[in-house]
């Protein structure tokens, strides 16, 4: 693929939102770029009548104006962390469609919009790259609703991340495709068990690793080692994003949640939340909230 445009884009984000939903079934056509990462469950894309079946940790980069159906296969809701953007930011095509709603055809989008027309589309992200683009995706939706100064900046630079992980990740699958994981099987129990048991505050390397029937250093090494982060930092981000998802159903409150999902207090929950994601939980319930209503 030629690299010249990544050397004149200035991308402007428009839009960030997490959206959870059960049997999701619907035919969508953006007027701009639409950037979805799959954080649980799986599904059918249609991008321009091609299907792909899609799973936790793919990516999906549609460009402007391109059909895409979506319908959910899994039992359980589908998460997805979507942002829309423009490669290159344009004040009279933005105000013209805040100001009228209008929708734009194909012909109306101006070639240099369509420089990632060509590319595959779907990527699938390494675990420590999917920690990264979901705490860097909170900081890009919370300056969204809550501007600060510099913030359209902030967001440029986020979504070029995101951009950059999107095509790393398409060139380390096709290095590893067919490679079988060293140690693959402790790695899997590990996460099996951690999956789990996730919501014992007690759960530590060492009982882990007792599950899995190997010693807490040989089980550190293999995990560090395949996936590349390491067995404490894996379970803060299942607490964690098991955490987010309780704040987004409504329906406990932040202490039953630290409690709920294996913290020993609601002041370590709100520390390791914060640093994990960017912000404070209240102000993650807040911004949600906000979504919902906008």
């Amino acid at each position: 693929m030629n690299e010249s445009w990544m050397n004149s884009i200035s991308p402007y984000v428009r839009a960030a939102r997490v959206m959870e939903s059960s049997l999701l079934a619907g035919e969508w056509l953006d007027q701009d770029h639409v950037y979805t990462y799959i954080d649980q469950g799986e599904a059918e894309f249609f991008l321009n009548g091609v299907k792909f079946l899609v799973q936790e940790g793919d990516v999906l980069l549609m460009h402007p104006c391109m059909p895409h159906i979506i319908r959910s296969t899994s039992a359980v809701p589908l998460v997805q962390y979507i942002f829309h953007f423009d490669l290159y930011y344009d004040e009279d095509r933005l105000s013209s469609n805040q100001a009228g709603g209008l929708r734009l055809g194909i012909q109306d989008i101006v070639p240099r919009e369509m420089q990632l027309a060509d590319i595959h589309p779907l990527s699938h992200l390494q675990l420590p790259d999917r920690i990264e683009l979901k705490r860097r995706f909170m900081q890009m939706q919370k300056e969204l609703l809550d501007p600060t100064f510099g913030g359209t900046l902030i967001n440029k630079s986020i979504c070029l991340e995101m951009l950059f992980l999107f095509f790393r990740n398409q060139n380390l699958s096709k290095d590893t495709e067919g490679k079988r994981t060293k140690g693959w099987p402790l790695i899997e129990g590990a996460i099996h068990y951690m999956h789990h048991c996730y919501q014992d505050p007690l759960l530590s390397n060492e009982s882990i690793s007792r599950h899995v029937g190997v010693t807490a250093n040989h089980l550190s090494y293999v995990f560090k080692t395949q996936l590349g982060v390491t067995i404490h930092n894996y379970l803060k981000h299942v607490r964690i994003e098991q955490a987010k998802l309780r704040i987004i159903q409504g329906k406990q409150n932040l202490t039953e949640i630290a409690e709920g999902v294996g913290f020993s207090s609601i002041h370590l929950f709100s520390r390791t939340f914060k640093t994990n994601v960017g912000v404070m939980p209240s102000k993650f319930a807040a911004m949600q909230s906000a979504l919902i209503n906008k």
